[in-house]
C-alpha cells in the first residue's frame, strides 16, 4: 500500500532526527503558514510555529534579496538553550528544526538541506 505524502513527510522528519541527534523536533510547514507534518513536541503549538516559520523565512529571503546576499540559504535564531533552524524546501514548504545549544551547525545544516531537497519532491 502506498504512503500518503504526510506519511512521507512524517518518515523524512522522523529519519532526520534519527541521523542527527542534535535535532531535537521539526516540521514542514507551508509557505501560508500552515502545518504540513510535524514531529513537534506535544507541549508545543503547532499553528504558531507554522505561522512563525512562514513569516521567518519569507522576511529572511525579502531581507537577502534587497541587501543583494543573493538566495537565502537558511536562517537561524540562537536563544539560550538552542536554535531554531528553518530552510527552504522548494516554493511551497518550510523546514523548520529545533536544534540543541551545543549542536554542530554545519552538520544540522548538511541533513536539514539533504532532507529538505526530498521534501521538495513531496509537496
Amino acid at each position: 500500500m502506498a504512503k500518503t505524502k504526510t506519511e512521507e513527510l512524517n518518515a523524512l522528519l522522523k529519519d532526520l532526527e534519527g541521523t542527527t541527534p542534535d535535532i531535537e523536533a521539526s516540521a514542514v510547514v507551508s509557505v501560508d503558514g500552515l502545518m504540513i507534518a510535524s514531529a513537534l513536541p506535544r507541549d508545543v503549538e503547532e499553528d504558531r510555529v507554522a505561522a512563525m516559520s512562514a513569516a521567518m523565512l519569507s522576511l529572511g529571503e525579502r531581507t537577502a534579496k534587497e541587501l543583494a546576499r543573493g538566495d537565502l540559504s537558511e536562517v537561524y535564531v540562537k536563544g539560550e538553550t538552542g536554535f531554531v533552524v528553518l530552510m527552504a524546501a522548494g516554493e511551497n514548504a518550510v523546514l523548520t528544526a529545533l536544534a540543541r545549544k551545543d549542536a554542530k551547525l554545519g552538520l544540522v545544516f548538511l541533513d536539514m538541506k539533504r532532507t529538505a531537497h526530498e521534501i521538495a519532491s513531496v509537496v
